[in-house]
């Protein structure tokens, strides 16, 4: 099974940025969707950003303005640029392909911390 390679948190004071990475080791005509979720320990996994195929995106309410997703030149590799930080964001966050046989991969997660 394809796994996602995940990299880029840690810790950060409020206002920050930092820039997750994600690289889907396999075929770019495999790829529907790619997405970042974050989830918070007693809480849903939630969707944070998605970019889809015709790179069109999408964003959750609490980080638009904020955040951005891209893809890299080599087009297997997502980012997420996340900027103003807030001690909201913190949480581990998870890379997501859904593949066009609407598989969906997960990166192993990485954590974002953001202190006040």
């Amino acid at each position: 099974q394809v796994q996602l390679v995940e990299s880029g948190g840690g810790l950060v004071q409020a206002g920050g940025s930092l820039r997750l990475s994600c690289v889907f080791p396999g075929s770019i005509s495999l790829i529907n969707t790619m997405a970042w979720y974050r989830q918070v320990p007693g809480e849903q996994r939630e969707l944070v950003a998605m970019l889809n195929k015709d790179e069109s995106t999408k964003y959750a309410d609490a980080v638009k303005g904020r955040f951005t997703i891209s893809r890299g030149n080599a087009k297997n590799t997502v980012y997420l640029q996340m900027n103003s930080l807030k001690p909201e964001d913190t949480a581990v966050y998870y890379c997501n392909v859904l593949t066009i046989f609407l598989r969906s991969r997960w990166g192993q997660g990485t954590q974002v911390t953001v202190s006040s």
